[in-house]
């Protein structure tokens, strides 16, 4: 891509892995990759349930048909909510919610609560992550990567090709 006097320009090049990470935690939880370090990250705080409880809630949004809701619904509600959970989070209101709730499940139920704990996440963990071993380390690598003889070869013919 070139800016309007044909040199390349490089602020429409979007950001990739750990720099986009690092943008905020919305980017972190949309990328595999990181979501996979920051489970990392949490299960050695003893945290994890934060965001598996975060992506539950996610893929709840998307259940068709009342029956797999239901399903779902109770599936998260026994696996994070309930006073004999697993995997509890720690969420306001919580003690308020009963099995109740989930004979009449909609998409945004759990809504409430995932903003919660995204908030947990976002104001405590994420900032803790980016100073962490693990984002540190893996951003190290994205970096060697790039600076290989590899990744210059390959960038030279791709700039030779579009600068044609």
């Amino acid at each position: 891509i070139n800016d309007s006097e044909g040199h390349p320009s490089s602020s429409h090049q979007t950001l990739k892995g750990t720099s986009k990470w690092a943008t905020s935690l919305e980017n972190l939880l949309e990328d595999p990759e990181g979501v996979k370090r920051f489970r990392e990250f949490l299960k050695k705080e003893f945290s994890e349930e934060n965001v598996l409880f975060w992506l539950a809630c996610e893929e709840f949004k998307k259940t068709q048909g009342k029956k797999q809701m239901q399903e779902k619904a109770k599936e998260i509600y026994m696996t994070f909510l309930s006073s004999k959970a697993s995997s509890q989070v720690n969420v306001e209101g919580q003690s308020r919610l009963s099995e109740t709730i989930l004979e009449t499940p909609h998409p945004l139920m759990f809504q409430k609560l995932q903003d919660q704990i995204f908030n947990l996440m976002k104001y405590d963990s994420y900032s803790r992550f980016l100073k962490s071993d693990i984002f540190l380390n893996h951003k190290k690598g994205e970096e060697q990567e790039e600076n290989s003889p590899e990744a210059q070869t390959a960038a030279k013919r791709a700039s030779r090709i579009y600068n044609t």
